[in-house]
C-alpha cells in the first residue's frame, strides 16, 4: 500500500506531524514558513517470490528535478519517516540511501529500469527500530530494499516544504471537518490551514508567509526564544 494524504486517511497519525523531537529538525532547517505538501502511508508485506529487477533510485520532487536548472538543485523540502515496524536488519524493505548524494543532480543508472544495475558504491540500508524516525533532505538519492523477511514493513512519511509551494495532499474534507478547527494553530498551518493575514483577511500574501507575526509557527518559536537571526529561515 502506498496511500497518499496520510493525515486525511489516518487521523491517528496527526500527533506525529509536530512531534517535538522530530519536528524541531524541520523548522531548524526550513524555518517557520512551512507546511506539509506530501505525505503517505506505506505497507509492504513480505515478498514470497523473487521479483523482477526494477531500478528505483531517485530524488524526491518530481517535476522540480526536471524544471529547476541549478547545480546542485535547491533543497526545497525535507522529509520525516516514522517507522512502525522492525527494520533493524537489512532486507526488510529498508530505506536505502547514498550518503552525500544530495549534491548530485544525476547518478549513473541503467538505460531502462528493468535492466539489472548495482546500487551506488557506498549506498547503505538504514536499519531502525519501531518508533525511530529518519530525517532527510529530498535531494538525497534513495530507494527501498526488497522485503524478503517475515516482517511487514510499515512507515509514515511527511514531506515539509515552504508555504509558497503547492500542497499535493487532498485535504479539503479534513479542512471542512469540525475536528480540524480543534487542532492547534501550528497543526492547522502544517495541514494547509491559512488563517487570517495582517489585515484580517485570509489568503493573499499571508498564504505565502509574508506576515511572520500572524503565522502560527513563527509565534510559537518566538514565544519560546527559538528564533535565530543568524539562521536566515528563522529570521522574522
Amino acid at each position: 500500500m502506498h496511500l497518499l494524504s496520510a493525515v486525511a486517511n489516518c487521523p491517528e497519525v496527526i500527533g506525529l506531524i509536530d512531534h517535538p523531537r522530530a519536528f524541531s529538525l524541520v523548522w531548524s532547517v526550513l524555518g517557520w514558513n512551512v507546511h506539509i505538501y506530501h505525505s503517505h502511508l506505506d505497507v509492504h508485506p513480505p515478498i514470497v517470490q523473487r521479483q523482477p529487477f526494477r531500478y528505483e533510485w531517485h530524488q524526491d520532487g518530481g517535476r522540480q528535478n526536471r524544471e529547476i536548472e541549478t547545480e546542485p538543485r535547491p533543497r526545497l523540502s525535507v522529509k520525516l519517516a516514522f517507522w512502525l515496524s522492525d527494520v533493524s536488519q537489512p532486507g526488510r524493505g529498508n530505506f536505502k540511501v547514498w550518503p552525500g548524494s544530495h549534491t548530485r543532480n544525476r547518478i549513473d543508472g541503467p538505460p531502462r529500469r528493468d535492466i539489472a544495475w548495482p546500487d551506488p558504491r557506498g549506498a547503505i540500508e538504514v536499519c531502525v527500530n519501531p518508533g525511530d524516525t529518519v530525517f532527510f533532505d529530498r535531494r538525497l538519492w534513495h530507494a527501498r530494499s526488497g522485503n524478503y523477511s517475515q516482517v511487514t514493513r510499515k512507515v509514515v512519511f511527511f514531506g515539509y516544504t515552504l508555504r509558497w509551494i503547492a500542497i499535493r495532499d487532498e485535504l479539503e474534507a479534513l479542512h471542512a471537518s469540525p475536528e480540524f478547527e480543534q487542532l492547534s494553530p501550528v497543526r492547522r498551518q502544517l495541514l494547509g490551514g491559512i488563517g487570517a493575514g495582517i489585515d484580517g483577511q485570509a489568503g493573499g500574501d499571508h498564504l505565502w508567509g509574508h506576515y511572520p507575526k500572524t503565522t502560527p509557527l513563527y509565534s510559537f518559536l518566538s514565544e519560546r526564544g527559538l528564533l535565530d537571526p543568524a539562521n536566515l529561515p528563522l529570521r522574522g
